[in-house]
């Protein structure tokens, strides 16, 4: 395959175009003052899961497989989040340098739920291979790293999606589509549920535990526990856009053209570079008629932020028109390359992250250490570190005894937040938040005050990974 410095820089595609958008003015403009009003109960539940993407989903089927009754409250009409409407349709690593698949329970469940057609990765018996056929098949689709075979598959998001409910109906749990979670509802220092909106107007939740699997960390910010939000210029994952789908690709064709031409395709990002602003390159799909571009990733805005997130919006649509329209011109097997689908969620990796009880640093992930109160296992970033322990107190807000937090914003610093924000470890966080949000809302203790044992116990029992602590 072709993996020179320029192809490589070119599948990024980070470009600082934030720094130059010259923002609306906005504030300054005075109140409004709202009339008092009671707001009704709309529910009572023992786990409010905020959030449907991949940490609120296993969240949820976790805490309800407990046996403790969830609502699962989503502002999307689907679930998976990014990984179904934001089109991160690539699923990261999995399994170990060595083949073992480490990220398992309601991660595998969810996968292996998906048809034969719905997803495309290396067979089993090729995880953790170094034979170099099967690392030059599979690196093309991004399923082979420093060469060695991965189990890092391409799904369909459509089939991630009804796997995903099929789950979330079969364990019992309460979904509310199209609601969005405003606010916390706090009472003398515990979360008590929620506040939220949809075409009924405002309504509260009661909850025994909250799971905070926002993304954007949104209950506990407004809850009053502190984030960070410093980030690492030298990687992408501060960046953001809409990714987006193109079929009526031949891929093998340009799969052939990329491992078999080096002087055409060299040439080839030398005009795309040329021609197209944000020239990138996209990623092989799950069918071999279908390809994604993940960017162009865009940095210098702020995803919190309505104007930046419109912006984003109008920037990525124009810059895959612009693709598809060189790509239909210049790219073996794209000549009949049509336009398939926007992604309706933008991708957003970054934003806020949690001042935790414990802190994930890039030098502990390194070291190989078994954490006593380990509630997953990560892959390491590279096969020169050992697999990475994944503590409960990074679930922990430092004050609001009741909260969970799950998913990209988990307690961490800026460099392990590079991979503990991807989908599979999304799922690992969210599958431990859920377990410990039932048993603190059945057992009414603080969540730091739940045995881990009692955790890792049932944990187990749902099929996950864990390593025996020293």
């Amino acid at each position: 395959m072709q993996d020179d410095a320029e192809a490589r820089e070119a599948q990024k595609g980070v470009f600082d175009a934030g720094r130059s958008i010259v923002r609306p003015k906005r504030g300054g403009l005075g109140t409004v003052t709202a009339p008092a009003a009671d707001i009704p109960v709309f529910a009572t539940t023992d786990v409010l899961v905020v959030g449907g993407g991949p940490a609120g989903t296993t969240a949820a089927i976790a805490a309800a497989r407990t046996g403790a009754k969830v609502i699962l409250a989503e502002r999307y009409n689907h679930l998976g989040g990014l990984s179904t409407g934001g089109l991160v349709i690539w699923i990261d690593r999995m399994s170990d340098w060595d083949g073992k698949l480490v990220i398992r329970g309601l991660a595998e469940e969810l996968l292996d739920r998906l048809p034969a057609d719905a997803i495309k990765g290396p067979s089993k018996a090729l995880w953790g291979s170094r034979d170099e056929a099967a690392v030059s098949a599979w690196a093309p689709r991004a399923s082979a790293h420093h060469g060695a075979v991965t189990w890092a598959p391409m799904i369909d998001p459509e089939w991630l999606k009804l796997a995903s409910l099929a789950m979330i109906s079969e364990a019992g749990v309460d979904v509310l589509l199209h609601t969005w979670v405003t606010a916390p509802l706090m009472e003398d220092g515990r979360i008590a549920g929620a506040i939220v909106e949809s075409k009924e107007g405002r309504m509260a939740i009661r909850a025994g535990a909250v799971v905070d699997a926002s993304g954007d960390g949104d209950m506990f910010a407004r809850a009053g526990e502190g984030a960070e939000g410093d980030i690492d210029q030298d990687n992408i994952h501060h960046c953001a856009n809409t990714a987006s789908l193109l079929s009526g690709v031949d891929v093998d064709a340009w799969m052939a053209f990329r491992t078999s031409d080096s002087t055409g395709f060299k040439e080839f990002m030398q005009a795309g570079r040329a021609a197209v602003k944000h020239f990138i390159l996209p990623m092989a799909g799950w069918r071999d008629d279908v390809v994604v571009f993940m960017g162009p990733r865009f940095a210098g805005f702020d995803v919190l932020k309505i104007d930046d997130l419109t912006q984003l919006e109008l920037l990525s649509r124009q810059a895959i028109v612009d693709l598809l329209h060189f790509y239909k011109r210049h790219a073996p097997g794209f000549e009949k390359a049509w336009l398939m689908l926007t992604a309706p969620q933008l991708g957003a990796r970054h934003s806020r992250r949690l001042v935790g009880q414990t802190r994930m640093t890039a030098a502990e992930t390194r070291s190989g250490q078994v954490l006593a109160d380990e509630i997953g296992v990560s892959p390491s970033l590279s096969p020169n570190w050992p697999t990475v322990s994944v503590p409960y107190g990074a679930l922990l807000p430092q004050s609001t005894p009741n909260l969970l937090v799950a998913g990209r914003h988990i307690s961490s610093d800026a460099q392990t937040h590079t991979f503990m924000r991807e989908i599979p470890q999304c799922w690992l966080t969210g599958h431990a938040a859920g377990v410990a949000a039932a048993l603190t809302a059945g057992r009414k203790l603080a969540a730091r005050d739940v045995p881990v044992a009692d955790i890792r116990k049932e944990l187990a029992r749902q099929g996950a990974y864990l390593q025996a602590p020293a």
